[in-house]
């Protein structure tokens, strides 16, 4: 599946996200982050959603091959 780089970002931006909020132990601030990760990871799967259906292609898969992408790049994935 050929997918767009627009998409590729808005996921490693989600991902980015969720790597800052692990690394943190403030309560606060992991709530704070929490809520950035969380509206990456919303952006991210409404632009997958949006796509796919523009596409007509199954959402289940293009999230996969997305992800795939992201954080397996060495497989070939986009």
């Amino acid at each position: 599946m050929d997918i767009p780089d627009s998409l590729i970002d808005l996921q490693r931006a989600a991902d980015a996200e969720w790597a800052r909020l692990a690394e943190l132990t403030d309560n606060d601030e992991r709530e704070q982050q929490r809520r950035a990760w969380y509206d990456a990871g919303a952006q991210a799967q409404a632009a997958i959603t949006e796509w796919a259906r523009e596409h007509e292609k199954n959402r289940a898969k293009v999230e996969a091959a997305v992800k795939q992408a992201v954080r397996h790049p060495e497989t070939g994935g986009s």
